[in-house]
């Protein structure tokens, strides 16, 4: 039977949430990271759909995180928060892996969706020797540039991100994504003021210590990496920014699956819906499964 409990780790000002999801408790491990203006939420539901349900009913132990003020993790975000993806890179991350590694006694996989997986990267790059706890790495639509010319573009990223977002988060403390239909949860005004410093063209350097992960990771040996995105992402995850990711991140090992009706697959995936539609449970989801069973 599926079983849905909440983990809380205790740091000195907050709480960060896990949801672990499992049939078999002593399965191995998956710790799931969302993006951007969301939360867990993107992975389950308490009913039983979500990538995360259907892994865990393949056998494995799925733990999805709440990033530092997103869904379970306390306090919320709020004009006080001072936080931002700095601190997820350097501390919120390290704090989940250390937390499953220490419970299961087991490497893991790690699956993120969007801005989860520029997250992720960066806390390996950072923090090489924690590139043994983890198995395999599978990301979905996941850039850290955005340099593909269209009107979602422009609409989504250059007015929406770049001009009324941190004019919201000026005026409110915080962006209240949720409030203004935005996103599924709300941003601090660092991760905004960071993300938005890698979103348009850059160099992948950290905008507040100066740490260049783009040179970092010329140094490292990436665990198996494979990339998903849709052929209907025009903006946030498309193919082609995806790709550039994976080259300035030096990872050549790195596997990209297109999921297109003209690859064979059920429909045109774009970027939420590849991980919310009622058909990847039949579609791409034994792909995801067979991918981490590869090397399980």
């Amino acid at each position: 039977m599926l079983v849905q409990e909440s983990i809380f780790i205790n740091k000195t000002d907050h709480q960060l949430h896990l949801r672990r999801i499992c049939v078999n408790p002593n399965g191995v491990p998956v710790l799931m990271i969302h993006g951007a203006l969301e939360n867990g939420l993107i992975f389950y539901t308490e009913s039983g759909k979500g990538l995360a349900c259907y892994l865990a009913e393949q056998g494995f132990d799925v733990y999805v995180a709440d990033l530092r003020g997103r869904g379970r993790s306390t306090p919320l975000i709020n004009k006080d928060s001072a936080h931002g993806q700095y601190e997820s890179i350097n501390e919120d991350l390290p704090a989940f892996i250390d937390y499953i590694h220490a419970k299961t006694k087991q490497t893991m996989h790690v699956v993120s969706h969007s801005w989860g997986g520029v997250l992720v990267a960066s806390c390996l790059v950072r923090y090489p020797s924690r590139i043994a706890q983890v198995r395999s790495n599978i990301c979905f639509g996941t850039k850290r540039t955005i340099t593909v010319k269209n009107i979602e573009k422009f609409v989504k990223i250059n007015v929406m991100w770049n001009l009324v977002a941190p004019i919201i988060a000026r005026t409110k403390g915080f962006l209240d994504a949720k409030k203004y239909n935005l996103g599924s949860d709300n941003e601090t005004r660092g991760s905004i003021k960071h993300s938005i410093a890698w979103v348009n063209k850059s160099h992948w350097i950290d905008p507040l210590d100066g740490f260049n992960y783009q040179q970092a990771s010329k140094q490292i040996t990436w665990p198996a990496t494979l990339h998903i995105t849709g052929v209907n992402d025009h903006v946030l995850g498309h193919i082609d920014d995806v790709t550039l990711f994976i080259e300035e991140s030096n990872n050549h090992k790195a596997h990209v699956l297109l999921l297109s009706q003209s690859n064979g697959n059920a429909i045109d995936y774009g970027h939420i819906d590849i991980l919310t539609h009622p058909l990847a449970i039949s579609d791409h989801f034994p792909d995801v499964v067979n991918w981490i069973n590869e090397f399980t």
